[in-house]
């Protein structure tokens, strides 16, 4: 794949990914939703690498929001930045048994809303980009 099929590769699994977690959200599986928001944002990440990098479009296979932004070459307003830090805990909290208790208790409906939004935000920001 070149670097146009994998930026559409990766986009078009971030849109299905956040489908998913809109439906997640709705049913109240708030950290699955949040580990999926994750998703969303990572794999607009690895399709921005795949954009801003053609002559070596595959992304790393790499979890970290913030080392994926930086390898994709993008200047990351401070607000977004944060977001995105926040967000990269996801990935670990909601994966890992012993993480996951705690992790379950921090995901309440508000805080939960709060991170969609944020989520939403990010992912509308990268999708300008």
């Amino acid at each position: 794949m070149d670097s146009l099929d994998l930026t559409k590769y990766w986009f078009d699994s971030s849109d299905s990914d956040y489908e998913t977690m809109k439906v997640l959200y709705n049913n109240k599986k708030n950290t699955w939703c949040l580990f999926l928001g994750h998703l969303v944002i990572e794999k607009l990440l690895k399709g921005l690498y795949a954009k801003n990098n053609p002559k070596k479009p595959i992304a790393p296979k790499i979890h970290n929001l913030i080392l994926l932004s930086q390898k994709a070459n993008l200047e990351v307003p401070t607000e977004i930045r944060e977001k995105i830090q926040t967000i990269n805990t996801f990935n670990i909290s909601a994966r890992y048994d012993d993480y996951k208790k705690s992790f379950d208790a921090k995901c309440t409906d508000d805080y939960t809303s709060e991170q969609v939004r944020n989520i939403e935000e990010v992912r509308k920001w990268l999708k300008k980009q």
